[in-house]
C-alpha cells in the first residue's frame, strides 16, 4: 500500500508538473495494476477464510458470505 501511495503521489507530481501526458497514463496503469492486485490478494483471503468457514458452518450465514464473494467479484470484473 506504500507503494502503492508513492506512484500517486508521483502522478500528483507528474500532473502539477505537466508532464507529457502518455507518462501520465502509463503510470496510471501501474498504479491500478498494483490496486488490482491488493484487491485479489484480499478476495483470496476472505475466500479462503470467511467464506469457508461460513459455508462450513452452514445456514442463512453461508449463503450471505457468498452472496457478498459474488458481488465483490463482480465489481472487480466491472472495474
Amino acid at each position: 500500500m506504500r507503494r502503492i501511495e508513492g506512484q500517486v503521489r508521483g502522478l500528483q507530481r507528474m500532473v502539477a508538473e505537466d508532464k507529457y501526458c502518455i507518462d501520465i497514463l502509463t503510470q496510471v496503469s501501474a498504479a491500478t495494476r498494483a490496486l488490482q492486485s491488493v484487491a485479489l490478494g484480499l478476495l483470496s483471503d476472505h475466500l479462503a477464510h470467511c467464506v469457508a468457514q461460513a459455508v462450513a458452518e452452514g445456514g442463512p450465514a453461508a449463503d450471505e458470505k457468498v452472496r457478498e464473494a459474488t458481488a465483490a467479484i463482480a465489481r472487480l470484473v466491472r472495474s
